[in-house]
């Protein structure tokens, strides 16, 4: 193993992973939320700078190479897992995340399969995308709690009625109840949408890989 800054990235990456999870059972909210969302953008984060760093300054080594995919793929699935139940595990939610996690074993089960030929299935542009726009859903999604929580606190001893003449500016907002819920609102919106989008994302870039790499699965191939 080479204990240099990129590989030591990757390893905040996977320890981190399952610490997203970690909070929820050890924090109440909405400081769970908060410590998970702050450790998931911040692997995201080193998901980039890690090979930018280890290309840069030429530290690419085996063990990276090695530890930084299964690092990706288990910080998504733990994220994932804990959005689907954070959210009840409501269809809008658990489809495309179940979309997500069988791509990726797929993929993965396939570049095991190939052995020498799994260079071949080259990651490609419309994949970081795919990879992008779910690390962002992701983080979207848990953000939603944060403001879930704070709506629930502001508005906890008001009735349905008074809670609408506040949303509608016929009573004063004092403790900026109108923002954080429009927030709320807003973030759960957009995130299952990404989350959605990811998922199409991943079956179009899933099948890719899948029909790049039929012509090793012939049976009878030599290859």
């Amino acid at each position: 193993m080479t204990w240099n800054i990129p590989n030591i990235l990757t390893v905040f990456r996977l320890l981190a992973a399952p610490g997203v999870a970690i909070a929820f059972l050890l924090f109440p909210h909405p400081f769970a939320d908060w410590v998970a969302l702050c450790l998931f953008v911040g692997a995201s984060v080193t998901d980039w700078f890690d090979g930018y760093l280890a290309r840069k300054w030429n530290q690419q080594s085996r063990f990276g190479a090695m530890l930084d995919p299964i690092a990706d793929k288990v910080m998504v699935a733990i994220a994932l897992l804990v959005i689907t139940g954070l959210y009840g595990m409501s269809f809008a939610v658990m489809l495309p995340a179940a979309l997500i996690l069988f791509r990726e074993v797929f993929v993965s089960g396939l570049r095991e399969f190939l052995g020498n030929q799994a260079g071949l299935l080259q990651v490609t542009k419309l994949a970081k995308w795919k990879t992008t726009t779910q690390m962002v859903a992701i983080a979207v999604l848990l953000s939603q709690g944060i403001f879930e929580h704070y709506v629930g606190m502001l508005s906890f001893g008001m009735d349905a009625a008074m809670v609408d003449d506040v949303l509608a500016g016929r009573q004063e907002d004092v403790h900026g109840l109108i923002w954080k819920h429009s927030a709320m609102v807003a973030t759960l919106y957009a995130g299952v949408g990404l989350l959605w989008i990811a998922a199409v994302l991943t079956l179009i870039t899933g099948w890719d890989y899948f029909a790049k790499s039929l012509p090793y699965l012939r049976e009878g191939d030599d290859e």
